[in-house]
């Protein structure tokens, strides 16, 4: 019996279609119908398949219909070309107006005044919410509890009564002294002389978000492992050192979204500084809306752009924080929206061709 050469093609046990148009999967290459579960010695006859699994086989896989997703799809569709017609047609919006307002130098101004008050919060804010939270989980009983009555106390209080106690803080204290506890002061000065309304606005702001913060703090840190501490301990590291470099990088995946819904609600609360007399963004708004009561839309059109910048502006600084940030929790990080737009495109076109 002759024996094969070492260079000649070992027959494949799995039968190859007739045709691409008989196989039911051409990308395979192979007939999965008649292919045998085993390799069959050589000269063994091969079983034929079932006739029934054959054109079981052969049919055509009809992907599952969605009726209802289109139909959302297109009523969804429908009213939002309602709404754009309504503002592109409708002539109360007056569009021409509001290209007018939308880079007056009184809007910038109260814009860079929004972003001065915000920033200054923001900052404190935190500051004082990351002490907040240290005071409440420490095992000073005296900490705890006065940390946890502020927190009580100024997540109770509307904004706007703080913003109006703390305006009018002279008529209950004229002067701050420095001097001997319950003794003879030393050197005053006058409250309004001290803190003019922006400084007032500022400080209001950030007792009101201090306890919102604190909150956001103390919930990301409660949720690292307890573990981790207890390893940092037993590897002789410091408390001080532990915070810093075990817990708060991983408390940061939770601290950085929730503080950042807090940043946005900050920026649109500073529109409340107007009645304290704070010409900030919204403020100009109304006083130009005074001046010119035909064109207020108009103006409200232009706050409510600029509101919708800045708030998408901190969005996105919020998704490259996160994104950083979940290096060490995820296996692949989430794609940016231009990776996800480079993607679609890159489907798009691929199908096409």
């Amino acid at each position: 019996m002759p024996r094969p050469s070492p260079t000649s093609p070992v027959p494949s046990t799995v039968p190859a279609c007739p045709t691409a148009d008989d196989c039911p999967n051409p990308f395979l290459g192979v007939c999965p119908v008649s292919a045998p579960t085993h390799p069959s010695p050589p000269g063994a006859a091969v079983t034929p398949a079932d006739p029934g699994l054959t054109s079981l086989a052969r049919q055509r896989v009809i992907p599952l219909r969605h009726p209802i997703r289109w139909i959302v799809t297109a009523a969804v569709v429908v009213v939002f070309a309602q709404v754009v017609h309504g503002l592109v047609t409708n002539p109360f919006y007056s569009w021409d107006r509001f290209g007018y307002w939308f880079l007056r130098p009184v809007i910038l101004d109260g814009l860079l005044r929004t972003l001065e008050i915000t920033f200054y919060s923001a900052v404190l804010s935190l500051l004082l919410g990351i002490l907040l939270a240290l005071a409440r989980l420490s095992e000073i009983p005296l900490l705890r509890a006065l940390s946890w009555a502020y927190v009580w106390f100024f997540r109770s209080v509307p904004l706007m009564v703080v913003l109006l106690f703390v305006y009018n803080f002279s008529a209950l204290y004229t002067h701050l002294g420095i001097g001997v506890p319950f003794g003879p002061v030393f050197a005053s000065i006058g409250i309004n002389d001290l803190l003019p309304v922006t400084v007032m606005a500022v400080i209001a702001l950030s007792l009101n978000e201090s306890a919102f913060a604190a909150e956001v703090v103390r919930s990301g840190i409660l949720s690292v492992d307890q573990g981790q501490s207890e390893a940092a301990a037993a590897l002789g590291i410091p408390r001080s050192r532990q915070f810093r470099r075990i817990v708060l990088p991983q408390a940061l995946r939770s601290i950085v979204p929730s503080y950042v819904n807090l940043l946005i609600g900050l920026i649109k609360g500073t529109s409340l500084i107007f009645y304290v007399s704070v010409l900030d963004l919204f403020g100009q708004v109304q006083s130009m809306s005074s001046t010119y009561p035909t064109d207020i839309i108009p103006l409200l059109l232009v706050a409510s752009v600029w509101y919708l910048i800045l708030t998408s502006a901190v969005s996105v600084v919020q998704f490259h924080v996160e994104r950083h940030y979940s290096k060490g929790a995820l296996r692949t990080l989430p794609p940016t929206p231009l990776q996800k737009l480079r993607s679609a495109l890159r489907r798009t076109l691929g199908g096409q061709a």
